[in-house]
């Protein structure tokens, strides 16, 4: 006898905002000492944030996502993601949390100077 096939997560606008109780997830001193360790050791290579950080931050999604109905696996993060991804254009509170979230998980590249010529010698 088949099985029913899993229902599939989705979310409305309003559940897309979970996004908020995400960022508040970093936050959290546990969180954000796990994630200050991950980061520290990564040493802002990018390598080794995606070996160490990602892992961490993923972990820390998926503790608020799985109430919504998403897998406890690195795929549930995926299908969020894609989620809000097509939410982001229809809703700007969605949009400006999305680039938050970014923030907290991306490294913190410094850029070169603006017009600064290498010079031959």
């Amino acid at each position: 006898m088949a099985s029913a096939p899993a229902q599939q997560p989705t979310l409305t606008v309003e559940q897309a905002r979970v996004l908020s109780e995400v960022i508040q997830a970093f936050s959290v001193p546990e969180n954000a000492a796990r994630m200050e360790e991950a980061r520290e050791s990564a040493c802002n290579d990018m390598g080794k944030m995606l070996q160490l950080v990602l892992p961490v931050a993923t972990q820390i999604q998926q503790e608020v996502i799985k109430a919504y109905g998403f897998n406890n696996e690195g795929e549930g993060v995926l299908k969020f993601a894609r989620l809000v991804k097509m939410y982001e254009t229809q809703d700007p509170e969605i949009a400006a949390m999305s680039i938050k979230l970014k923030s907290l998980l991306l490294p913190h590249l410094s850029t070169p100077p603006i017009g600064g010529a290498i010079t031959a010698s």
